[in-house]
């Protein structure tokens, strides 16, 4: 081991032989014993890397959460069993709940990476609801499925989490927030759609749900189908696996769009990093080196009816008992957090689902949906639901204004948020860092975006179209022999030598050509000479990595335009699209849901009765009933608002105090009405004041504290608050006999 340490005298010795040669010399000198050094680190990480991956094999339920659990329900007992499970979080110490709020439970995405990411560190989805006082559960997944299950099992798995989630928080003022991460997040939509009584608001983050939206140039992985000749691979993988798909596959996949971070940059920055950076790259690959096992079935409906066929929004997709899978059925908020440097899940992907189930902002709001979305300028799609800096800021303020968020009026807003600083106004009213505010927006915004021209999506649709022919074929010649050859022992086999799970044969203690590295790695970090910062064959090595991560890039770029010319050029034949049938006119590219008569009769009914109680109610009609009126002339609603409007429920006496849902309610019924028809609306303001025992005048000063709470109210909003102050006191009435508002400090 003489070779890669030295003792201190050693040290010494060698330092002052160097110092008879000139700079370059000893720069030279001490950078290859540095590059020598961190060489054997290196390889000794990796092989670390090797032995988690088989320690976490070895685990009947492995995961990366960071927090402690406690079971509650198990999928494998349930009539149609699953291998997820329903664990309860435990608080760090230190850490309480409020049994009043509402709990929250984070979905872990089951695409072929092992469970545990939202809960892999303390930033995290988990650690900021726990920090703002929610109850937590996480609902994650053995690495191999149950014989026969399905992805209708999961749904049905998921509802009978969410009421035991519900049945344990009989106090909670509001029902559960879900949270979906990418895989998750679609599985969540379905179970809402199916079960819209059991959810409350839904955050899908990085979840694509509208699969062949994009825009040229990017997201190239929505291509790969068409290239692959639809999904007949997926039923070939899964045949060779004995019936079971690897996951592996899908990491490839993911590791296939950045070969720079896959291919160098990942390493590199782990090799230049190596004293400070071997922890974080063990985590994190525990994580994504633990792949999982999926039944063919349930990878097969996600390629046939999802990535390939694009059902869910056509409302095509059926459950076993025949029901119609509509997301429109969902009735609780759904918040979408996507990023535009998302090229998993790019915003169109995430988003478009609105343009196919809407055609207009006035059929969002007259269903009684509301819809936020979020956009990261810069992200990619891991750290949407990894990275510490989003969940300390957009996943923080998604948990501190969940309730917020659920008693939003109807229709399309988009989040920001605004770092608190000197200058904010009332920072007693904001418990984080930032200010969060909510902005109406149309579907216009959505389009600006960027989304397919109808010749994109006739290409998609003959892919769809040639999928279900090549997958007939498949089925008819050569599945019988491929299923008859396989057994468990070969897939075993298969997989072992997958390239995702070979690496960690070769680089692992099962590999005894590595026997000597990890006392040889014991001896460097004993006698670690790291090279001067200064050190200029260091600032070499970073420029020579950054001409290694823009060739790849190249390669990438290059690679990813031709994937795309080659798909639309095939795919956009006319020769092609008539042969399968397929017309030129577009009328079976993108297909729009049909009509629910049932849901549209609902409506108008609800519409009806609205009409006849424009005076019903007194004062918190009055009061929610103004503050809609006044807040629709605002660019946004800031949190800050609503943080007020909580203190006014504390106004009313305990035993009198509105529920959240009630109040709830309450918003979307005024707005409804406010939307209905503005003027009649706010005439009929005097006459619900007179019913009530509240003075005109503290009715107004807590209008004009709401309203600015956030900053000072635009011109538009001044006007219509001018308008309010002649109506109510001229019409409202006045008694000293009534009651006057606490003021809000």
């Amino acid at each position: 081991m003489g070779s890669l340490g030295h003792s201190s005298a050693d040290s010494r010795q060698s330092a002052s032989f160097m110092s008879l040669f000139p700079p370059p010399a000893r720069d030279y000198a001490d950078y290859l014993v540095d590059w020598w050094q961190r060489s054997i680190l290196f390889a000794d990480v990796l092989r670390q890397r090797g032995n988690v991956h088989f320690e976490q094999a070895e685990k009947l339920a492995p995961n990366v959460l960071r927090f402690g659990y406690d079971l509650i329900l198990d999928g494998r007992t349930l009539d149609r069993p699953v291998n997820y499970a329903l664990v309860r979080i435990r608080p760090p110490e230190g850490v309480l709940f409020d049994p009043r709020k509402r709990p929250f439970v984070v979905f872990d995405p089951r695409a072929g990476h092992g469970p545990g990411i939202g809960g892999m560190k303390q930033d995290s989805e988990i650690g900021v609801a726990l920090a703002a006082g929610h109850p937590c559960y996480f609902v994650g997944f053995l690495p191999t499925p149950v014989a026969g299950q399905t992805i209708g099992d999961v749904c049905r798995a998921e509802a009978a989490f969410i009421a035991a989630v519900i049945a344990h928080h009989p106090e909670a003022d509001g029902k559960p927030c879900l949270i979906g991460n990418c895989q998750a997040g679609w599985q969540v939509a379905l179970t809402s759609a199916i079960h819209p009584d059991l959810a409350g608001p839904l955050i899908l983050a990085g979840a694509p749900l509208s699969y062949w939206a994009g825009v040229h140039g990017k997201a190239p992985m929505r291509y790969t189908g068409g290239l692959l000749g639809g999904s007949w691979l997926a039923s070939l993988a899964s045949d060779l696996g004995a019936g079971l798909f690897d996951g592996a596959a899908l990491v490839q996949n993911f590791e296939n769009l950045n070969p720079a971070n896959t291919w160098w940059t990942k390493n590199y920055n782990l090799y230049s990093k190596i004293d400070t950076e071997a922890q974080r790259f063990l985590d994190f690959e525990k994580w994504w080196g633990s792949p999982v096992l999926l039944n063919g079935a349930e990878i097969q409906f996600i390629v046939d009816e999802l990535f390939i066929g694009n059902k869910l929004t056509a409302g095509e997709i059926l459950t076993s008992e025949g029901v119609r899978v509509d997301l429109r059925n969902i009735r609780s908020p759904i918040v979408v957090f996507c990023s535009h440097g998302d090229d998993i899940t790019p915003p169109p992907q995430a988003l478009d689902w609105i343009l196919d189930l809407y055609s207009s902002e006035e059929e969002i709001i007259a269903a009684g949906q509301t819809i936020v979305y979020c956009l990261h300028p810069d992200i990619g799609h891991l750290g949407i639901f990894v990275s510490g800096s989003v969940a300390t800021k957009q996943h923080e303020e998604f948990a501190q204004n969940i309730d917020f968020i659920d008693v939003l009026p109807p229709g399309l807003f988009e989040a920001t948020f605004v770092a608190k600083d000197g200058k904010t106004i009332h920072p007693e009213l904001l418990p984080t860092d930032y200010a969060m505010s909510f902005h109406p927006r149309t579907l216009a915004d959505l389009r600006a975006l960027g989304g397919n021209s109808p010749d994109d999506d006739l290409c998609f649709a003959t892919v769809a179209r040639l999928s279900d022919v090549v997958q007939g074929l498949y089925r008819t010649l050569l599945q019988p022999a491929v299923r008859a050859a396989s057994t468990e022992w070969s897939a075993a086999g298969l997989r072992r030598l997958n390239a995702h799970r070979l690496r960690f044969e070769l680089f692992s203690d099962r590999n005894p050509w590595l026997a000597p590295l990890a006392a040889a790695a014991g001896a460097v970090r004993a006698h670690r000479r790291p090279a001067a910062p200064d050190n200029p064959f260091l600032a070499w090595q970073a420029a020579v990595s950054e001409q290694m991560v823009g060739a790849l890039d190249a390669f990438r770029e290059t690679r990813d335009r031709w994937v795309e010319e080659t798909f639309l050029g095939l795919y956009g034949s006319p020769l092609l699209q008539a042969a399968l049938g397929l017309r030129s006119d577009h009328a079976e590219a993108r297909r729009r849901i049909g009509r629910d008569v049932e849901r549209e009769a609902a409506v108008a009914e609800r519409i009806a009765r609205l009409r006849q109680s424009f005076t019903e109610g007194a004062g918190p009609q009055a009061i929610t009933r103004a503050l809609i009126y006044l807040l629709r002339a605002a660019p946004g609603i800031d949190e800050r608002s609503f943080a007020l409007l909580r203190q006014l429920r504390d106004l009313h006496p305990a035993t009198a105090a509105p529920s959240l849902a009630q109040f709830k309610d309450l918003v979307r019924q005024q707005f409804l009405l406010v939307h209905l028809d503005e003027e009649q609306a706010v005439e009929s303001l005097p006459a619900l004041l007179r019913n009530s025992d509240l003075e005109s005048a503290a009715l107004l000063d807590l209008l004009r504290q709401v309203v600015s709470a956030g900053g000072a109210p635009s011109p538009e909003v001044n006007r219509r608050f001018r308008r309010l102050e002649t109506l109510l006191e001229d019409g409202g009435g006045k008694s000293s006999g009534r009651r006057r508002l606490r003021p809000v400090e």
